[in-house]
């Protein structure tokens, strides 16, 4: 699909990662970067964080380890696309198998968000049980940066929930687990390596802070959205945005969000009473590093029947309910529920102060990049 975005614009700023400047990037590796661990420190590092949050979130929510595919059949509707808009695809392939007599057109996952909620029920779980999945996918369509891959690797995670539970209050309770989480690795990982507790970058802060995007556009209505969120992140070093997904009073969602996982049309209300929308978000924190914003989860109460429906309409993709997937949520046969991806690279390189993500993950780069890097004394990972 050729993109019809205009440079600088809202929506340009909303198709995120495929639009990108080298130029602009080269100002955003820091200069004067050295790595507080060196490159066989930072994989003995690598796992120390990845068994902490893998054993954290099994014990703060209730959740087991699974494994989870890599590819997927194309006609099951279960491929995670991303965003509505359709400019973000999956890499296809077809295989003949038996001489062309069975073939299956598959896909590899760009996430697990969907294949979860169908596991839950083939792994039989009730309400308060989940699971985690050590999750890795290709995005092609993504601009390679500091923080983007093509490779992604994810703690995809689902629980199963009731309809009670689908509220506010519900998904904040969860947030706070998820950075009770985080916090412990950290503090894990500064034990094992103490050089890693270091003056200039500050530790996660204590607490989480719940704003909605529309609290946010509120403060910064001129802004587009990836500078509203880097002002917000230094005033708050950790923030959960609400809301992601629904349109904005400047006609613009916060960020695109697909509209067959989370919710983001449910009304809810904020702190001081005034209603506001959506029952999803994203974790960001402040990254004293590269000084800049840095998103670590995307997490959300799943869509039910009625909401399914809803966005589904908003979104012109009502043909969608004839998939086996999104007719498992129109019947009930799936179970209700929560669930999220924290991204593994993306909370390594802040846990462990790197300055680019090939410092924690082995994938491909383009040789400007990889140049740019080695001349600040980067050392991606080949």
């Amino acid at each position: 699909m050729t993109s019809t975005t205009r440079p600088g614009s809202k929506e340009a700023d909303l198709a995120g990662p495929g639009i990108g400047d080298y130029a602009e990037l080269e100002k955003v590796l820091p200069q004067g970067y050295h790595s507080v661990l060196s490159p066989r420190e930072t994989q003995e590092a690598i796992y120390i964080v990845k068994d902490e949050i893998e054993a954290g979130l099994c014990r703060e929510l209730g959740l087991i380890r699974v494994q989870v595919p890599l590819i997927v059949d194309a006609e099951s509707g279960i491929n995670d696309m991303l965003d509505r808009d359709g400019s973000r695809t999956p890499i296809g392939f077809h295989i003949s198998n038996d001489r062309g007599m069975h073939p299956i057109d598959a896909e590899v996952v760009q996430a697990a968000t969907k294949w979860k909620r169908v596991a839950l029920k083939q792994f039989q779980m009730r309400p308060g049980e989940g699971l985690v999945t050590d999750m890795r996918a290709v995005r092609k369509d993504y601009f390679l940066d500091h923080d983007h891959s093509v490779y992604v690797d994810q703690w995809d995670w689902e629980k199963v929930i009731t309809a009670d539970e689908r509220s506010l209050a519900y998904l904040k309770h969860t947030v706070r687990a998820i950075w009770r989480v985080l916090r412990s690795a950290e503090a894990r990982v500064q034990e094992r390596l103490p050089q890693l507790h270091d003056d200039r970058y500050p530790d996660l802060p204590e607490e989480i802070t719940f704003l909605h995007a529309e609290e946010i556009l509120e403060r910064y209505p001129t802004l587009p959205r990836k500078q509203r969120e880097t002002l917000i992140v230094q005033e708050y070093p950790a923030v959960f945005i609400i809301g992601i997904g629904w349109t904005l009073e400047d006609g613009y969602p916060h960020e695109m969000r697909a509209a067959d996982y989370d919710d983001w049309v449910t009304e809810t209300t904020a702190e001081d009473g005034r209603p506001m929308h959506g029952l999803n978000g994203d974790i960001l924190v402040w990254n004293p590093v590269t000084r800049r914003r840095h998103e670590l989860s995307s997490m959300g109460i799943r869509v039910d029947a009625e909401t399914l429906r809803r966005q589904l309409e908003i979104t012109g993709q009502l043909d969608w309910l004839s998939l086996p997937y999104h007719r498992g949520i129109a019947s009930g046969e799936l179970p209700l529920s929560i669930g999220g991806g924290i991204g593994q690279s993306r909370t390594q390189m802040l846990l462990l102060k790197k300055a680019h993500l090939g410092e924690v993950s082995v994938t491909v780069w383009p040789k400007i990049l990889k140049d740019m890097c080695a001349a600040r004394d980067i050392h991606v990972i080949e």
